[in-house]
């Protein structure tokens, strides 16, 4: 029995022992960075479009741009290549190569120089034979890939499954998980694992995913559309229950993290409701955008401190849906059936199935037990005229008795204190989307160690609370009540 049969029987029966869980320490908050997938595809022909090609000309000129334009002081950090990077073949030795003329420097030397800029380099592979375009994919070379990546300063590793069997992946992706980590180097670890396993019909195991992988992919790839979009959201508002139990610090779910803003397919409405819903998902962040030529009022989009802060809140809890209009004359609120009424601009008057939705996120601060919360008001309709949605802090859920300091946070504006029974009022544009932070506010006389209300630590055991507790909870919401 050769040295690598032996090293694969062992690794497996670690797995099947649950002892190789991931734990590198990393994406405490999910990552935010730049990705050509989205925006470049696999563009190889730099001879006739030499700006836009997979190129390292390419990546440097992208880490550029995310230091010279502000991204990386808003957090943007990962600088990640995708697909079409390779060379066809392996070398002589059975290692990853780049493609020797759209990378002639290497990928070491490109690594080297996104790390000088201050960022972070994340590379694409496949636990298949061949990756989705193509190329070398890992299969048979798990920990010499592992190493290689190791030696090349690599700091993310997203790992696709085309041209492999789904039901193998209960082994395989925890398997270039264990070779990852005994490299000695820390690399965040994106999985394609549940997507593949999905779309094969097989039940998939998030238990097992979330202790070995820092994020997975449950959905199709994101396109240059609002029907994409819409999609995306509606599988994760849909699934909820299942999925948003699995995310936390260290390991999130995955709704595609390519942010398609500032591209062609999105009005600008549009990519508010992305950057909105995705920071309201606890999503990754990584922009797929020409920054060469995105315009202003979307770069400001990308570069909301707000939204931002929403989406990196260190409680890590995801959010949920908890409330959709569905039909024009049925109101479905989510596990929650108490409802009242509802005002006609709602539900009647227009050929449209679609309606608002409300989605809420605990965030920080915490105090006495109570969280302050991202709500966001999502308009599905594309008719022309805004919504008016009003509704209390309370129907909502919100019970603080000392109020909530409402901020919205695409415009930028405090709308005040409100307590719960008070009634909070927005218009909501087509196809857009209103973003609230609700801040608790302490009581008169109330003495606490800390303004903001508790220390991190403190932090992190209330949103572990939150996660144990989140099923009874999530029932819990009242119903909002519109007028």
């Amino acid at each position: 029995m050769t040295t690598t049969m032996l090293t694969t029987l062992l690794v497996a029966a670690l797995c099947c022992a649950g002892v190789l869980a991931l734990e590198n320490g990393l994406a405490r908050t999910p990552p935010m960075g730049w990705l050509a997938w989205e925006r470049f595809r696999c563009n190889t022909d730099c001879v006739n479009d030499p700006e836009h090609c997979i190129s390292e000309h390419l990546f440097k000129t992208m880490a550029d741009l995310v230091v010279s334009e502000g991204y990386r002081n808003v957090g943007y950090e990962y600088i990640n290549i995708d697909d079409c990077w390779l060379a066809r073949e392996r070398d002589r030795r059975g290692r990853l190569q780049p493609d020797p003329i759209r990378f002639p420097s290497g990928i070491k030397a490109l690594a080297d120089y996104i790390h000088s800029k201050g960022l972070k380099f994340g590379i694409y592979e496949d636990y298949g034979n061949f990756t989705c375009a193509g190329y070398p994919g890992i299969l048979g070379h798990l920990e010499t890939d592992a190493q290689t990546f190791a030696e090349w300063d690599v700091d993310y590793i997203k790992l696709d499954g085309c041209y492999s069997h789904p039901k193998d992946m209960d082994r395989g992706y925890p398997e270039f998980g264990y070779f990852l980590n005994i490299t000695g180097r820390p690399m965040l670890y994106s999985c394609s694992w549940p997507y593949y396993q999905l779309v094969s019909g097989m039940q998939v195991n998030y238990t097992l995913i979330s202790e070995h992988c820092n994020l997975w992919r449950n959905f199709d790839d994101i396109q240059d559309s609002w029907d994409s979009v819409t999609r995306t959201i509606d599988y994760y508002g849909d699934n909820q229950d299942r999925i948003v139990p699995h995310a936390g610090p260290g390991h999130w779910n995955d709704p595609d993290m390519v942010l398609i803003i500032g591209n062609f397919g999105l009005s600008y409405e549009q990519c508010r409701v992305q950057m909105g819903m995705w920071a309201i998902m606890a999503a990754p962040l990584l922009m797929s955008v020409d920054l060469r030529t995105i315009k202003p009022d979307y770069k400001a989009i990308l570069q909301n401190r707000d939204v931002i802060a929403v989406d990196q809140d260190p409680l890590g809890i995801q959010g949920k849906r908890i409330f959709k209009v569905v039909f024009l004359s049925e109101i479905v609120l989510e596990r929650h059936p108490r409802f009242s009424a509802v005002s006609s601009k709602l539900v009647a008057d227009h050929n449209n199935d679609k309606g608002i939705e409300i989605w809420a996120r605990p965030v920080t601060p915490i105090r006495s037990n109570r969280f302050s919360y991202a709500i966001a008001f999502l308009n599905r309709r594309v008719d022309g005229t805004p919504t008016e949605v009003s509704v209390t802090l309370q129907e909502m859920g919100l019970d603080n008795p000392a109020g909530y300091a409402i901020r919205d946070l695409f415009e930028r504006r405090d709308l005040g204190v409100l307590t719960p029974p008070q009634r909070l009022k927005v218009d909501v544009n087509p196809s857009g989307i209103v973003l609230l932070r609700c801040e608790l506010q302490e009581s008169r006389g109330f003495f606490g160690n800390n303004l903001d209300g508790s220390s991190r630590r403190e932090n992190f055991f209330a949103g572990e609370r939150f996660r144990k507790q989140s099923p009874a909870l999530a029932s819990g919401f009242p119903a909002p009540n519109f007028k």
